[in-house]
């Protein structure tokens, strides 16, 4: 640590902006988003991207909620805030992968407000590929790699 606010010594990195990802989702705020400081609360964020993540997979067929024999848990979370977010603004979600491990894929995601070219807030987390039944890792076939590739950053 450095200085007398106990700041890290690590420089706070940029928002990402649009032009990062190739893949996005729109989301819609609502109104118990809200907290009594009037912006979405820290917590909303975290329910967005395992919205705007999970909506994809389903889509793509890489996540069947019912049927299918492998699943993704999280494993590990973070979100870093640049501005404010609050009902009744319209997010767009930026998905990309900045890593893809033998059954790990870890998801970078930036919430853009309205039109915004700049983040209001990015996260990320790691999905850990398991077998439904016995909640092991297992190894991320050739089809489902191809589709993850798609979209690294």
């Amino acid at each position: 640590m450095s200085g007398t606010n106990g700041e890290s010594e690590r420089a706070r990195a940029e928002p990402r902006r649009r032009s990062q990802f190739r893949l996005f989702r729109t989301l819609t705020t609502r109104w118990s988003d809200n907290d009594i400081y009037g912006h979405m609360n820290n917590v909303v964020h975290y329910a967005l991207f395992d919205s705007a993540v999970n909506g994809w997979l389903i889509e793509t067929g890489l996540l069947d909620l019912h049927g299918g024999e492998e699943i993704g848990l999280v494993v590990e979370t973070g979100c870093r805030y640049h501005g404010e977010l609050a009902f009744p603004d319209p997010v767009t979600a930026g998905i990309g992968i900045s890593r893809l491990g033998r059954s790990s894929v870890r998801y970078e995601i930036a919430l853009f407000r309205g039109e915004d070219d700049v983040a209001a807030a990015e996260g990320f987390f790691v999905h850990v590929n398991v077998d439904r039944r016995t909640r092991r890792p297992v190894a991320i076939g050739p089809a489902r790699r191809a589709k993850f590739e798609e979209i690294i950053l």
